[in-house]
């Protein structure tokens, strides 16, 4: 688990913007049935950006990451990991994920990204013409990869992904470097023991060897989830992080 359950966006809600959302129920094409939220724009940029959830898969925190896009003009979409296992309903705060994580495969998360960049990609989502992926955690690790699924990306943003091989001996993105269709940003802190300074550096000439445009960002002292209003003391570097996305999306939208 990455945030706490009452933790909450590092981003205030902007004064003045207008959005809606909704709740929906996607289906990728194996016909699998998950749980996803669309917040809406009221001035649309026709950028949209799928919302990658760390282990937990879809809860507040995402949701309301969500509506801060929305209120910048973007069409966003987050969505969960788990309707194969645990179907596409409601989950209370005692949801035991981790069973359901285990069970996740790269494939059948880059189905439901699929699902997810068809419905921005729709009348009725938006009709973007440009689709990012960001993701948190688990989700930063699969943003990266949704760049070899096919989708057309014009990016992928990954909060402290881990980059290297899954616990699984599955090849991650530095093994899948030669395979992404960047560009892509990576956010990261430098106290992360999940993550140790050689998997960055391993994943930063990976990515260079195999010309993937990328920016590999370090935060000295900062730890995992450091994205979090609760950690006031790493305010500065959230709201960098925050301003090289927003600055990510208008550059390569």
């Amino acid at each position: 688990m990455c945030f706490d359950l009452d933790s909450a966006p590092p981003v205030p809600p902007l004064s003045g913007a207008a959005v809606s959302h909704t709740d929906l129920v996607l289906e990728a094409a194996d016909g699998n049935r998950l749980a996803a939220f669309h917040a809406t724009p009221d001035e649309p940029t026709g950028v949209g950006v799928v919302v990658l959830p760390d282990v937990r898969g879809l809860y507040r925190f995402y949701e309301e990451l969500a509506l801060r896009f929305a209120e910048r003009g973007y069409h966003a979409v987050a969505i969960d990991y788990f309707g194969r296992t645990a179907g596409s309903g409601k989950r209370d705060d005692d949801f035991e994920y981790m069973p359901h994580v285990d069970r996740t495969t790269q494939q059948g998360i880059q189905l439901d990204v699929a699902a997810a960049v068809a419905q921005l990609r729709s009348r009725e989502g938006g009709s973007c013409r440009a689709v990012f992926t960001v993701g948190f955690c688990f989700g930063g690790r699969h943003s990266w990869l949704s760049t070899a699924g096919g989708h057309g990306l014009a990016g992928a943003v990954g909060f402290y992904g881990r980059p290297g091989e899954g616990r699984d001996g599955s090849p991650g993105p530095t093994q899948r470097a030669h395979e992404l269709r960047g560009p892509i940003l990576a956010l990261l802190g430098g106290n992360d023991p999940a993550i140790p300074a050689e998997d960055v550096h391993a994943f930063e000439a990976a990515l260079d060897a195999a010309g993937v445009e990328n920016d590999v960002v370090v935060y000295p002292g900062a730890p995992h989830s450091f994205f979090d209003r609760k950690q006031e003391e790493f305010a500065a570097e959230s709201q960098d992080a925050w301003n090289r996305t927003l600055a990510f999306l208008e550059r390569y939208s």
